[in-house]
């Protein structure tokens, strides 16, 4: 089996290498489902700029994602459909103009709409998609005060206190909200057949929990020093300013698709031209996120460059390519190149502590995160022998963005706040907060456990690991909140608390060894579905993945002292699957939104498969 072992991991490592670009780095896609094309659509036709080859590229990548049915899907075992998603993807093919409403896609799709409830049940950012374009108004009664975005940080309830990606989303809604802002063209379709109650309440937002949260929100603004005009004008400037100092050299807000898109219609409600410059380079931002899958144009979230360039990078170190090879030292001249240097709103609540992570996007200057800051180092470790000051830098960096309670979150420090994890937003507490998570905290463990001098870090160790413990299910799993699921988590927890000393004999890893094996499918693999991020629980997919089953094998592999008959099942389900081809190769891995917002990571396909092979045989 060792010689098959290693003829696999030159395979991976070949294919790896052949892939990587000039300059150090690897382009695989960052592939979200189709909304980011539909909207894309939806805004070039929006601002009537008429690139049709390009509009219509995106018009069949959307076709050709839809189901018999006439819905789209957000993941294969997602039942019948996914509504929201499917009312994207029709909108976006009417106001494209290639596809009519006689069309036997459209007839299909819309009969799903209707026998599933309407236009009116879909999630709340459809809705905004939808008040924005002028398909259906914005709530008369209610919508969050900008003020809001005034309150110090001393406040009980304020602006900081949600997450970065929550901020960079809700400024720009706040803004075209106050306005009322809509905007139609001359060939903006008729949505009105997608009703099933015309004049039903589409918004739902008299729920005690946000009339709890609004009463503190008015509570707040009676705090504030100046005229109700004054502080309108004040907080509206303020808003504004608050994206325009964040946008990216691409002309991406945060080089986010989502945050982008609602900045564009935000500084049209303020008063922009369709032609504005920013919003010109908006737009070519958001075009230049392009890429091709399977033979269709595909606009990503974001771009990967950095995550993937890290992890490959590191994998085929792990794997024994050297570190003074060619393709090495291109990927580490390109991460030197990507550290941050820019502080960032992480500074609000980490003031004290000079910039020195690393993010996500190569476009991205002033957002870094802890899976990418962590990533990076991992693949730089032999780098630093030459060169300390990134290293302290980054170490810094990532040692005081640990939270209070002990745990790791993704981008800021201590944006916890349980109290806001109960609005009734769709992915609430994924969206809203930046919590310490499992995985986040166990990768963090695994790389201070086997990439530096643990002894200088115990203090930060022991919280970390004493946080992991508690936050143990159970059943002896542990949730991953950016990979699906609990299969994820627990690898990450699991490798990250043997990194640092923590005894395989311990209960806590026993029991999650136990479930690990109590999941495994009698092919050897595991698999896990996109539901149980919904449902917080388990849920097994009807087939193994080679994604899965590399994380389970690679968490054995460190949790157990010895080759057990499953791990050796596990290592045969890999040799055996490596000429895949079918739907579990595309399935989503990562996870952005709880029944919103999936993942696909192609280059998973080859990182993790060639970690745990390589683990396995370094360790027997």
């Amino acid at each position: 089996m060792k010689q098959r072992i290693e003829a696999e991991i030159n395979r991976l490592a070949e294919l790896i290498l052949k892939r990587q670009n000039f300059d150090g780095t690897w382009d695989f896609p960052f592939e979200t489902g189709i909304a980011t094309d539909c909207y894309m659509i939806i805004l070039l036709r929006t601002l009537e700029i008429h690139d049709e080859q390009f509009i219509q590229s995106l018009v069949e990548r959307i076709l050709s994602k839809q189901e018999k049915n006439g819905a789209w899907k957000l993941f294969y075992d997602e039942e019948k459909g996914n509504l929201s998603t499917t009312v994207e993807a029709y909108y976006a093919l009417l106001y494209s103009g290639f596809i009519d409403q006689n069309n036997t896609n459209m007839r299909l799709a819309r009969k799903f709409i209707i026998n599933h409830g309407g236009i009116g049940k879909v999630n709340m950012f459809t809705k905004v998609m939808l008040a924005l374009t002028g398909q259906i108004k914005w709530p008369k009664s209610f919508h969050l005060p900008i003020e809001f975005i005034l309150f110090p940080t001393t406040f009980p309830v304020n602006f900081f206190d949600f997450s970065v990606y929550a901020r960079a989303n809700l400024i720009p809604i706040l803004i075209a909200a106050d306005r009322k802002f809509s905007i139609k063209t001359k060939h903006t379709p008729d949505l009105s057949d997608l009703y099933v109650h015309r004049n039903e309440d589409l918004w739902d937002l008299d729920s005690s929990e946000w009339r709890s949260f609004f009463s503190c929100i008015y509570d707040g603004m009676k705090q504030l020093v100046g005229t109700p005009f004054e502080l309108h004008r004040l907080a509206l400037h303020r808003a504004e300013q608050y994206m325009l100092n964040r946008i990216e050299q691409d002309g991406t807000f945060y080089s986010y698709f989502s945050s982008t898109f609602l900045m564009i219609f935000a500084l049209m409600a303020l008063g922009y031209s369709k032609k504005h410059p920013v919003i010109v380079r908006a737009v070519q931002g958001l075009k230049s996120m392009k890429t091709t899958i399977d033979g269709h144009t595909h606009i990503q979230y974001t771009t990967a460059t950095v995550w993937n360039t890290a992890l490959l990078s590191y994998s085929l170190q792990e794997a024994g390519v050297p570190s003074a090879s060619a393709a090495i030292q291109r990927a580490n001249q390109y991460l030197l190149s990507r550290q941050h240097y820019l502080y960032g709103d992480w500074a609000v609540h980490n003031p004290y502590q000079i910039p020195g992570g690393w993010g996500f996007s190569n476009i991205n200057t002033m957002n870094p995160d802890i899976d990418d800051t962590t990533a990076a180092l991992r693949a730089l470790r032999k780098e630093a022998l030459n060169n300390r000051s990134f290293w302290d830098r980054g170490m810094k960096w990532l040692l005081s963005m640990q939270n209070d309670d002990g745990g790791w979150g993704s981008f800021e420090k201590n944006v916890n706040k349980s109290s806001l994890s109960w609005l009734p937003i769709e992915g609430g507490e994924k969206m809203l907060l930046d919590p310490s998570t499992p995985d986040l905290t166990g990768r963090t463990l695994e790389f201070l456990g086997n990439f530096t001098r643990s002894s200088y870090n115990q203090t930060f160790i022991k919280q970390g690991v004493k946080w992991l413990l508690k936050n143990q299910r159970s059943d002896g799993s542990w949730y991953g909140r950016w990979g699906i699921c609990y299969i994820y988590g627990s690898w990450c927890a699991l490798t990250g608390l043997i990194a640092v000393k923590v005894r395989r004999d311990h209960p806590a890893v026993r029991k999650a060894v136990k479930w690990l094996y109590s999941i495994q499918n009698d092919d050897g693999g595991w698999g896990e579905s996109c539901k149980s991020d919904i449902q917080k629980k388990f849920i097994p997919l009807p087939a193994s993945t080679r994604v899965h089953t590399a994380w389970a094998l690679d968490a054995l592999a460190a949790a157990e002292e010895t080759v057990t008959p499953q791990m050796n099942q596990a290592v045969n389900y890999l040799l055996n699957s490596k000429d895949e081809n079918s739907w579990t190769i595309t399935y989503p891995k990562g996870q952005g939104l709880p029944g919103g917002f999936y993942i696909h990571y192609p280059s998973y396909e080859y990182i993790f498969p060639l970690l745990a092979l390589a683990h396995f045989v370094k360790k027997w």
